[in-house]
């Protein structure tokens, strides 16, 4: 197990700009993990990590401390309390992040999948992936609108989602969804046609838009049906991420 002391280790500097930057992220094509359920959950589901970063204290922590018991020593490395609050990502350091290669989307035979435009909350999309994970529904494309979804706070809010989709980034949501096989069902308010008037039990690909515009008219376009969510009560609209959770839900329902 290493020990860095210093505050100008390269790994330590990288980790530093990783925690910090969307376009470190990106051009290192790396994330940091912050927090021993999203490393357990990488670890889980087969990743392995470039590098363990552990505080000090956290080694007295039961959880963290059976994990890197299991670990390669040679992936281990201690910092002290202080330099490992230079890369936590959080306010109250969990004491351990893992140093992850960002998984490249792996195309695939597709029964259902996900088209975000513009998600901008992280919380959103973040719980966008974890209920779509939840329902079975392994590839989703994201506009290049959309928010970082290996940032920080996307990561938590998923909660290891992340790691059971391809997540294709930067994605042309229009050539998608007219390439697709299947229907391309659109949520957007201002329709008769209800979500549950539909066979979703075929392959489908839904189409959730940003938080505040909704699905842009040209995707609106490319989509076969659009629907809205019946609203009995008085809310103006749902929150981005409530929506989507019924739509993959009520498709789960159908199949059985």
């Amino acid at each position: 197990m290493k020990t860095i002391t210093s505050r100008e280790n390269p790994l330590l500097k990288s980790a530093r700009k990783l925690a910090a930057s969307s376009k470190e992220r990106k051009k290192a094509g790396k994330t940091l993990l912050d927090g021993i359920h999203l490393v357990t959950a990488y670890h889980q589901a087969g990743g392995v990590p470039e590098a363990i970063l552990v505080s000090v204290s956290a080694q007295d922590h039961p959880e963290i401390r059976d994990f890197i018991h299991n670990q390669p020593p040679e992936n281990l490395i201690v910092l002290s309390d202080e330099l490992f609050r230079e890369i936590s990502t959080v306010d109250t350091p969990t004491g351990i992040v893992a140093l992850i290669r960002i998984p490249q989307p792996v195309d695939g035979k597709v029964n259902c999948c996900v088209l975000l435009e513009d998600i901008q909350d992280p919380g959103n999309l973040g719980s966008i992936l974890r209920s779509a994970a939840a329902a079975g529904i392994g590839q989703i494309y994201l506009s290049t609108g959309c928010v970082d979804a290996w940032s920080p706070k996307v990561l938590r809010a998923g909660m290891g989602a992340h790691f059971h989709l391809s997540i294709h980034e930067s994605s042309d949501l229009v050539a998608v969804a007219r390439n697709f096989q299947g229907q391309v069902v659109a949520t957007t308010l201002g329709t008769e046609k209800t979500l549950f008037s539909l066979d979703l039990s075929g392959q489908t690909a839904f189409v959730i838009g940003n938080e505040g515009a909704g699905v842009s008219e040209s995707l609106l376009e490319a989509a076969d049906s659009r629907v809205m969510i019946p609203m009995p009560g008085a809310a103006e609209s749902l929150n981005a991420a409530a929506a989507a959770a019924i739509c993959f839900f009520e498709r789960v329902r159908q199949i059985g």
